[in-house]
């Protein structure tokens, strides 16, 4: 769970968005809406009726989600909550490295904006060992061939300390990064999401792999694989291979591990 308080008081503004767009942001469209449930239910309940990408925000989500049905909630400008359509060509087994993928594009960006961040396999952006920003991704087939996918994202911008005590769970932000202009930075996330999931729909993921591991907060340390709870592998994490399957050194040799909705975590010394 994730929450913040209010950041840049500047309202979020579709127009002031699409000012941003690059050539490959101008391939999608924006909506901004004051306050929904979440912006990924919104988006996939209106799949069968879109014509092109489309980027949803939300200055406020009630009823965000994350990975494993966990909670997400959010308040007006301490928070970005997004999400994007996108209709690729591929399906099933194929998009098995399309989080990572929109991961590795918030995280380049961010680190650009130089804000320290790595990526915690499957869908997190980490920073300073904590918490900064999370993914969600969901897909329905497309009439005619290939998927939709809509991609969530929620990014701390700025959380209290207070907040964050009162939460009991440690989590991440970007103080003077809170004070930029919001729609600047969303078109910016739009344009490195929109030119790396045309990448992806080329090339699958094998092109971004090396540019993930290069990113991975846990590169070479021993980590847990865990199912609410409960411990399935553990070994030394080795980084993502080119179909993005989690690489294990274990004592029974290098295993693969698939996301789905397992965790990864440390190993505690």
């Amino acid at each position: 769970m994730m929450m913040s308080n209010t950041g840049n008081s500047q309202l979020l503004n579709a127009q002031a968005i699409t000012g941003w767009r690059d050539a490959f942001g101008v391939l999608a469209d924006v909506e901004v809406v004051q306050e929904t449930g979440s912006t990924n239910t919104d988006l996939m309940q209106r799949l069968a009726t879109l014509q092109r990408p489309l980027l949803l925000v939300a200055e406020r989500q009630t009823a965000g989600r994350g990975r494993a049905g966990r909670s997400w909630l959010s308040v007006p400008g301490g928070v970005l909550t997004f999400s994007l359509a996108w209709k690729l060509p591929q399906s099933g087994a194929q998009l098995m490295g399309l989080p990572l993928v929109i991961g590795l594009a918030v995280a380049e960006t961010l680190k650009a904006l130089a804000v320290p961040v790595g990526l915690k396999w499957p869908n997190d952006i980490w920073r300073d060992g904590k918490k900064m920003g999370g993914i969600l991704v969901e897909s329905a087939p497309a009439a005619g061939g290939g998927t939709w996918i809509v991609g969530g994202i929620g990014l701390n911008l700025l959380v209290p300390e207070a907040l964050e005590a009162t939460l009991g769970v440690q989590v991440a932000d970007a103080p003077w990064l809170a004070q930029m202009d919001r729609n600047q930075l969303l078109g910016t996330l739009l344009n490195a999401l929109a030119r790396l999931l045309e990448q992806f729909a080329i090339s699958g993921f094998a092109p971004f792999a090396a540019r993930w591991n290069a990113l991975h907060v846990f590169e070479g340390q021993m980590v847990q694989i865990q199912d609410q709870g409960k411990v399935l592998l553990e070994g030394q994490a080795l980084g993502v291979d080119e179909e993005g399957y989690l690489l294990l050194n274990t004592p029974a040799g290098v295993r693969r591990v698939v996301s789905g909705d397992v965790s990864l975590r440390p190993v505690k010394e």
